[in-house]
């Protein structure tokens, strides 16, 4: 008889799960690449890797589309909270800026792609790069504009899509009522848009297999070394944002980070199991409210938390974005690495939800800053399934803290509930409980 999981369904043969079979291939293109890299460097074997980065592009537009207006447009629910919402609102960006920004540091500091062989024709480069040196500040507002809304989506021209999305979005907010039916409409596209993705990511271990394989053929073993480098980066990044960013904010609240990672290790390990923070979201919000978080400020923060607050995603975005520009020896201006930030804050909005979604941001990101550094998706496609579990760890650590923080910041905390719930959490681990009293 099987076993049958929490949700009452059935589990998966082990390898039926997807993590599973990404694991399997990116072994057997290794094993490709390595033992016949005449094979590998065929183009049929190319095509695998880049036709499935065609797929995940072909949903880019409509996807950034939905979840920017829904993001937007949804603020309105907030108005009705008044001070919560802008605290919340106002506490998100800051965080996420923070984000983004340790991700460019590090990857400054760090330099994981440096030294990679890269995977992009030189003329290519250098052809993009000429366009990008004589392109001017009017020349570059003026391409942001679209002649048409439909020309935008037509020409998957991503910055375009954001400026139609931001202006949809404010309009919908502005309606308030009377947009319900259209913000419903969106959200539920967004829904179908993510459905889609989920269709495609079934073709992740082919497309996997063709990018790893390709990549050891043409390039040698040598470059899992820069591969594990990023990964051992991100890593090593998100868990010092955790600890030290995200444990100074809980401490400044009058919490401890690590006695509330004690008290939701169950839900982390749901969130680990799955690569999406959303997986654990209704118990999240039931044991804030245990927390002595009140209700309406659960209600608003961790929903809006989940479109605004992704750290893990931010940081991935901008770290990644290095990587490949790195790895293809594409230079980035400092105006380049602040529009980074600008669109990155805008892409990663409503991508915690879906597993996968991360690399559709990154995606969408590099469409704007670059159109060479695109083709460098194929380099982190094979090892991205690696790091979508930190980047949902990190996403979901960080709205739970994010949703005390603002409960304490309106006054609408219950600290003897807080310090209840954080201690009885210690309580039910010896070591801990050893620590505390000795």
């Amino acid at each position: 008889m099987q076993s049958v999981g929490a949700a009452g369904k059935e589990r998966k043969p082990f390898y039926r799960l997807l993590y599973v079979q990404v694991l399997v291939a990116i072994l057997l293109g290794f094993l490709l690449g390595w033992l016949a890299p005449g094979i590998a460097e065929s183009e049929w074997v190319k095509a695998l890797g880049d036709g499935f980065i065609k797929l995940i592009k072909m949903a880019i537009a409509p996807i950034i589309f939905c979840t920017v207006v829904s993001g937007i447009s949804h603020i309105e629910d907030a108005s009705k909270v008044g001070r919560v919402g802008v605290k919340a609102l106002i506490y998100f960006e800051i965080i996420s800026t923070l984000a983004l920004s340790i991700g460019l540091v590090v990857g400054h500091l760090v330099r994981p792609g440096e030294g990679f062989t890269g995977s992009v024709d030189a003329g290519a480069v250098a052809q993009y790069a000429e366009r990008a040196a004589h392109q001017s500040s009017v020349e570059f507002i003026l391409h942001i504009i679209p002649n048409s809304l439909v020309g935008a989506f037509a020409d998957g021209n991503i910055l375009q899509v954001l400026l139609i999305s931001i202006l949809f979005g404010f309009a919908l907010m502005v309606l308030g009522e009377r947009g319900r039916t259209v913000r419903t409409l969106v959200d539920d596209m967004g829904h179908a848009f993510f459905g889609v993705i989920a269709v495609i990511m079934k073709a992740a271990p082919l497309g996997a297999f063709g990018a790893m394989a390709y990549t050891i053929g043409k390039y040698g073993p040598s470059t899992l070394g820069n591969l594990a480098g990023l990964i051992a980066t991100f890593y090593i990044t998100s868990a010092l944002f955790i600890v030290v960013v995200l444990g100074i904010v809980a401490r400044l609240a009058g919490f401890s980070l690590f006695r509330f990672l004690a008290y939701i290790k169950d839900e982390l390990l749901l969130v680990l199991g799955t690569s999406s923070s959303e997986s654990a979201l209704p118990q999240l919000m039931e044991k804030l409210e245990r927390l002595g978080c009140s209700k309406p400020v659960v209600g608003l923060v961790v929903p809006t938390g989940y479109s605004f607050n992704l750290d893990g995603t931010n940081i991935y975005l901008t770290l990644a974005t290095l990587f490949i520009a790195q790895a293809l020896d594409v230079h980035l201006s400092l105006h380049d690495q602040l529009v980074i930030i600008g669109v990155a804050m805008l892409t990663s909005k409503g991508a915690s939800g879906v597993t996968g979604a991360g690399f559709v941001t990154l995606a969408a990101t590099l469409a704007v800053v670059s159109p060479a550094l695109v083709p460098g998706m194929a380099i982190v496609l094979g090892i991205d399934k690696f790091m979508s579990e930190c980047r949902a760890l990190t996403n979901f650590i960080g709205n739970g803290v994010a949703t005390i923080v603002v409960s304490a910041w309106e006054g609408e905390l219950d600290r003897s509930a807080l310090t209840q719930g954080l201690n009885r959490s210690v309580d039910t681990s010896d070591i801990e409980e050893a620590v505390t009293t000795g």
